[in-house]
């Protein structure tokens, strides 16, 4: 299977088609961020620095990542495909990316950008609820995946509760952050022929439009 690196704006369902392509074609989900935790409890002099920086809230140089992440991609288990979720985030990674493909001999392949319309995005942040007690997530706006009563978890009689970072403002932030980190990767990748586009507005659109670049 072709490799992917997904590219979404925040709410757009990268974890949701990640999940879908793991169950369905054994991929092998890769995320920086649970590189990054996961070497914070190995033991090791490297991660000891990174629990250091995580607790202390800074931020990972490139340089760590890129270690840990050639570490997981010289494993057995991605040879049938892999998805590369949050990164690269800038064009200077993007490059730096493409230095270890070339230096591991492993394809690019295909760059999908999740594309959801900004309404849909925004219901999806500012109705997000979650069970307190099992994490299970509802929505109370776009119609999908409602609480059948409002406020109660269906699956344990939880109460829901709404994280306080889920309200327009934060999302209007994250937005515009997203679309300035990623105007340039995308203005690269679409150069080398490698970028693509999907319907995010269901889970069962963007399953349907990335199996049929997978199978092209």
């Amino acid at each position: 299977m072709k490799n992917i690196i997904l590219i979404a704006p925040p709410a757009a369902g990268k974890g949701t088609l990640s999940e879908m392509l793991v169950e369905k074609y054994n991929y092998c989900h890769i995320s920086t961020g649970d590189l990054l935790r996961s070497a914070a409890t190995d033991g090791t002099d490297l991660g000891e620095k990174i629990s250091i920086m995580l607790k202390n809230g800074e931020l990972v140089t490139d340089e760590i990542v890129f270690e840990l992440l050639e570490r997981r991609l010289k494993e057995n288990d991605i040879q049938n495909g892999y998805i590369l979720d949050g990164f690269p985030r800038t064009l200077s990674q993007a490059k730096m990316y493409d230095e270890m493909l070339t230096k591991l001999g492993l394809d690019l392949g295909i760059v999908v950008v999740i594309d959801t319309k900004y309404e849909t995005l925004m219901k999806r942040i500012v109705g997000r609820v979650l069970c307190h007690d099992c994490g299970s997530v509802y929505n109370t706006l776009t119609g999908v995946n409602t609480p059948k009563v409002e406020g109660i978890c269906d699956k344990c009689g939880g109460k829901l509760e709404k994280r306080s970072d889920d309200n327009e403002e934060s999302f209007k932030t994250r937005f515009k952050n997203y679309e300035e980190k990623t105007a340039p990767l995308i203005d690269y990748y679409k150069e080398k022929g490698s970028l693509f586009f999907i319907n995010g507005e269901s889970k069962e659109q963007m399953l349907s439009e990335i199996e049929a670049l997978l199978h092209d």
